[in-house]
């Protein structure tokens, strides 16, 4: 029990967000990885150079099935590109 308190104690109070130090480029790959992972079709010219359209699946994004950890996923990489001020 004594070593379970002191390990306790060793955690931050406050964990830094996964996303925190990543620059906007970084942030955008991270985020349409997921997308990409869950079979997008990217239209960009960025998104397609970035990404294999060759077995994409969805050509919308509403119809990418993400499971409840990618959307979670995506909405702190979102948060932090907002932060950010990254442009899309």
């Amino acid at each position: 029990m004594a070593r379970l308190f002191f390990a306790l104690l060793a955690l931050p109070l406050f964990a830094a967000p996964a996303y925190a130090e990543f620059p906007c480029d970084e942030l955008w790959g991270e985020r349409n990885a997921i997308y990409d992972d869950a079979g997008y079709c990217f239209k960009t010219a960025r998104g397609r150079e970035a990404f294999d359209n060759s077995d994409c699946q969805y050509d919308s994004l509403e119809d990418v099935p993400l499971s409840a950890r990618d959307r979670q996923k995506i909405a702190e990489i979102q948060r932090e590109e907002r932060r950010n001020d990254c442009l899309r």
